[in-house]
């Protein structure tokens, strides 16, 4: 078995201050799950996936495991995922594989060795998912969210992209997304030919909004949904 990356979305109903709150708490409870690399808990943005304003309806797993069997056995067993599955409606699965990752998350970039070539032929099996995520600097947060509606109206507008979300640790500094794209045809047309997005990228640059910040890319191995077992 290889290497993968997991991202789990937990959407709710009933019990969305039951989510809310387990994100200060379930971090700590899950250090020594076997096989697991590297973590993180999530919230979401609402609106368009890129917003100020926080979906409390629905939070995110995200996983690098050593194998997928790892995983799997981790959320059939863990009492913390027994729990979510339990509370939540649905629970989306996306199982990726890393093709292309620079830039550090905390400190690291959990990604990178996970890395396989990326080949053309292989490629036009799988989708393409991509993850961002940037600590903000503080001198730039009003610039930074100033720029957020065009960003969002960019992706909306793109050809491609079947599924966008904001998701982040922390609201208004540490902000990730990840997208979902038929092809990395149609990422690399987004993000090197639009004129929206070529701007904002310009912007960065020249801004200095971020303290930290990582791009990926990965296949897109699976994506599933389950419905809550209750």
């Amino acid at each position: 078995m290889s290497p993968v990356t997991t991202l789990t979305l937990f959407s709710f109903r009933k019990h969305k201050f039951w989510a809310f709150k387990q994100m200060g708490i379930v971090g700590f409870q899950m250090k020594s799950v076997t096989g697991l690399q590297f973590y993180k808990f999530l919230g979401t943005g609402g609106g368009q996936g890129f917003s100020l304003r926080p979906d409390f309806s629905t939070y995110a797993f995200l996983g690098v495991w050593d194998d997928k069997l790892n995983y799997q056995k981790c959320l059939d067993e863990h009492p913390i995922f027994l729990e979510y599955r339990k509370k939540s409606d649905t629970q989306r699965e996306l199982i990726l594989k890393a093709v292309k990752s620079h830039g550090k998350w905390s400190g690291t970039n959990p990604f990178k060795t996970q890395q396989v070539d990326h080949d053309a032929q292989e490629a036009k099996n799988y989708k393409a998912v991509v993850i961002t995520r940037a600590t903000l600097r503080w001198n730039r947060l009003y610039s930074f969210w100033r720029a957020v509606p065009a960003a969002s109206k960019a992706i909306n507008n793109a050809q491609g992209v079947s599924y966008y979300k904001g998701i982040g640790e922390w609201p208004f500094i540490q902000q990730a997304t990840v997208s979902i794209w038929d092809s990395f045809e149609a990422v690399n047309t987004f993000a090197y030919k639009g004129k929206q997005h070529a701007k904002i990228v310009k912007e960065t640059r020249e801004k200095k909004w971020y303290k930290e910040d990582l791009f990926s890319r990965f296949y897109l191995v699976s994506d599933t949904i389950n419905k809550s077992i209750t």
